[in-house]
Protein backbone atom coordinates (compact mmCIF):
# COMPACT_ATOMS: atom_id res chain seq x y z
CA UNK A 1 0.00 0.00 0.00
CA UNK A 2 1.02 3.63 -0.96
CA UNK A 3 0.61 6.67 0.28
CA UNK A 4 -1.36 9.01 -1.81
CA UNK A 5 -1.26 12.75 -2.50
CA UNK A 6 -3.81 13.78 -4.60
CA UNK A 7 -3.33 17.15 -6.28
CA UNK A 8 -6.78 19.41 -7.47
CA UNK A 9 -5.78 21.91 -9.87
CA UNK A 10 -7.46 23.12 -13.34
CA UNK A 11 -4.50 25.72 -13.92
CA UNK A 12 -1.86 23.44 -15.72
CA UNK A 13 1.26 25.90 -14.83
CA UNK A 14 0.15 25.78 -11.08
CA UNK A 15 -0.93 21.85 -11.18
CA UNK A 16 2.73 21.53 -12.79
CA UNK A 17 4.42 23.90 -10.01
CA UNK A 18 3.00 21.78 -7.01
CA UNK A 19 3.61 18.30 -9.35
CA UNK A 20 7.75 20.00 -9.39
CA UNK A 21 7.53 21.01 -5.92
CA UNK A 22 6.60 17.45 -4.34
CA UNK A 23 8.72 15.75 -6.87
CA UNK A 24 10.70 14.54 -3.77
CA UNK A 25 8.20 12.57 -2.81
CA UNK A 26 7.45 10.96 -5.54
CA UNK A 27 10.32 7.81 -4.74
CA UNK A 28 8.25 7.10 -1.42
CA UNK A 29 4.64 8.58 -2.36
CA UNK A 30 1.75 8.30 -5.16
CA UNK A 31 1.27 11.82 -6.29
CA UNK A 32 -1.22 12.05 -8.60
CA UNK A 33 -3.20 15.00 -10.53
CA UNK A 34 -6.49 15.63 -11.16
CA UNK A 35 -8.44 18.94 -12.62
CA UNK A 36 -11.17 18.85 -11.76
CA UNK A 37 -14.30 17.72 -9.27
CA UNK A 38 -15.34 14.66 -11.45
CA UNK A 39 -11.31 14.17 -12.41
CA UNK A 40 -10.25 13.52 -9.12
CA UNK A 41 -13.28 10.99 -7.83
CA UNK A 42 -12.17 8.83 -10.97
CA UNK A 43 -8.49 8.97 -8.95
CA UNK A 44 -10.11 8.13 -5.73
CA UNK A 45 -11.71 5.50 -7.38
CA UNK A 46 -8.23 4.30 -8.69
CA UNK A 47 -6.30 4.99 -5.78
CA UNK A 48 -9.19 2.53 -3.77
CA UNK A 49 -8.80 0.06 -6.54
CA UNK A 50 -4.97 -0.15 -6.52
CA UNK A 51 -5.45 -0.84 -2.55
CA UNK A 52 -3.36 2.51 -1.86
CA UNK A 53 -4.49 5.24 0.38
CA UNK A 54 -5.17 8.44 -0.19
CA UNK A 55 -3.36 10.17 2.35
CA UNK A 56 -3.47 13.85 1.56
CA UNK A 57 -5.49 16.71 -0.61
CA UNK A 58 -4.14 19.35 -1.82
CA UNK A 59 -6.86 21.39 -3.58
CA UNK A 60 -7.51 24.53 -5.10
CA UNK A 61 -10.71 26.18 -4.00
CA UNK A 62 -12.00 27.62 -7.58
CA UNK A 63 -12.22 25.08 -10.19
CA UNK A 64 -14.81 24.60 -12.71
CA UNK A 65 -17.98 23.43 -11.86
CA UNK A 66 -18.04 22.29 -7.93
CA UNK A 67 -15.44 23.75 -5.93
CA UNK A 68 -12.67 22.55 -3.96
CA UNK A 69 -14.34 22.83 -0.79
CA UNK A 70 -17.45 20.99 -1.91
CA UNK A 71 -14.76 18.08 -2.60
CA UNK A 72 -13.37 18.53 0.28
CA UNK A 73 -16.77 18.01 2.18
CA UNK A 74 -18.15 15.26 0.22
CA UNK A 75 -14.23 13.71 0.78
CA UNK A 76 -14.88 14.08 4.34
CA UNK A 77 -18.36 12.56 3.96
CA UNK A 78 -16.97 9.17 2.16
CA UNK A 79 -15.61 6.19 4.48
CA UNK A 80 -13.10 5.71 1.79
CA UNK A 81 -11.62 9.31 2.70
CA UNK A 82 -13.07 10.75 6.02
CA UNK A 83 -9.21 10.49 7.04
CA UNK A 84 -7.59 11.83 4.70
CA UNK A 85 -5.65 15.05 5.11
CA UNK A 86 -7.22 17.71 3.79
CA UNK A 87 -5.39 20.98 2.90
CA UNK A 88 -6.67 24.07 0.92
CA UNK A 89 -4.01 25.85 -1.67
CA UNK A 90 -5.53 28.73 -2.89
CA UNK A 91 -5.92 32.72 -2.98
CA UNK A 92 -9.00 32.97 -3.46
CA UNK A 93 -11.15 31.27 -0.85
CA UNK A 94 -13.50 34.18 1.09
CA UNK A 95 -13.57 33.44 4.67
CA UNK A 96 -16.81 31.94 4.38
CA UNK A 97 -15.41 29.27 1.87
CA UNK A 98 -12.90 28.78 4.56
CA UNK A 99 -15.21 28.49 7.38
CA UNK A 100 -17.19 25.34 5.55
CA UNK A 101 -13.97 24.16 4.86
CA UNK A 102 -12.56 23.94 8.53
CA UNK A 103 -16.32 23.01 10.08
CA UNK A 104 -17.58 19.93 6.89
CA UNK A 105 -14.80 19.23 5.57
CA UNK A 106 -12.22 19.20 8.99
CA UNK A 107 -9.73 20.94 6.80
CA UNK A 108 -6.19 20.48 8.27
CA UNK A 109 -4.50 23.55 6.90
CA UNK A 110 -4.74 26.36 4.62
CA UNK A 111 -1.63 27.10 2.16
CA UNK A 112 -2.24 30.80 0.34
CA UNK A 113 -0.79 31.30 -3.32
CA UNK A 114 1.47 32.04 -4.29
CA UNK A 115 3.20 28.99 -1.85
CA UNK A 116 6.83 28.83 -0.92
CA UNK A 117 7.99 25.32 -2.12
CA UNK A 118 9.80 24.65 1.45
CA UNK A 119 6.81 25.63 3.76
CA UNK A 120 4.63 22.88 0.90
CA UNK A 121 6.69 20.24 1.51
CA UNK A 122 6.80 20.88 5.48
CA UNK A 123 3.16 21.26 5.41
CA UNK A 124 3.02 17.73 2.99
CA UNK A 125 5.27 15.95 5.43
CA UNK A 126 3.68 16.67 8.39
CA UNK A 127 -0.08 15.49 7.31
CA UNK A 128 1.28 12.50 5.98
CA UNK A 129 3.39 11.89 9.29
CA UNK A 130 0.11 12.58 11.16
CA UNK A 131 -2.29 10.11 9.17
CA UNK A 132 0.36 7.15 9.28
CA UNK A 133 0.32 8.25 13.75
CA UNK A 134 -3.43 8.31 13.42
CA UNK A 135 -4.09 4.95 11.52
CA UNK A 136 -1.05 3.51 13.45
CA UNK A 137 0.36 2.83 9.77
CA UNK A 138 3.84 0.78 9.95
CA UNK A 139 5.70 4.50 9.12
CA UNK A 140 8.95 2.07 7.36
CA UNK A 141 7.25 2.22 3.88
CA UNK A 142 6.93 5.96 3.66
CA UNK A 143 9.73 6.83 6.06
CA UNK A 144 11.10 9.08 3.82
CA UNK A 145 8.22 11.09 3.53
CA UNK A 146 7.47 11.50 6.86
CA UNK A 147 9.03 13.43 9.88
CA UNK A 148 11.04 10.52 11.22
CA UNK A 149 11.39 11.77 14.62
CA UNK A 150 7.14 11.44 15.08
CA UNK A 151 6.73 8.65 12.87
CA UNK A 152 9.63 6.19 14.54
CA UNK A 153 8.01 5.83 17.83
CA UNK A 154 5.52 3.86 16.00
CA UNK A 155 8.59 1.56 15.01
CA UNK A 156 9.20 1.15 19.09
CA UNK A 157 5.47 0.45 19.98
CA UNK A 158 5.26 -2.15 17.19
CA UNK A 159 8.24 -4.21 18.66
CA UNK A 160 6.37 -4.17 21.86
CA UNK A 161 3.34 -5.52 20.75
Amino acid sequence: MRLTVLILEDEPPVREALQRDLAPFAATVRVEVAEDVPDAWQVVEEVDHDGDLLALVLADHRLPGASGVDFLVQLHDDPRTVDSAKVLVTGQADQRDTIRAVNEAALDHYIAKPWDAEELRAVVREQLTDVVIARRLDPLPHLRALDAARALPLLRDRGDS
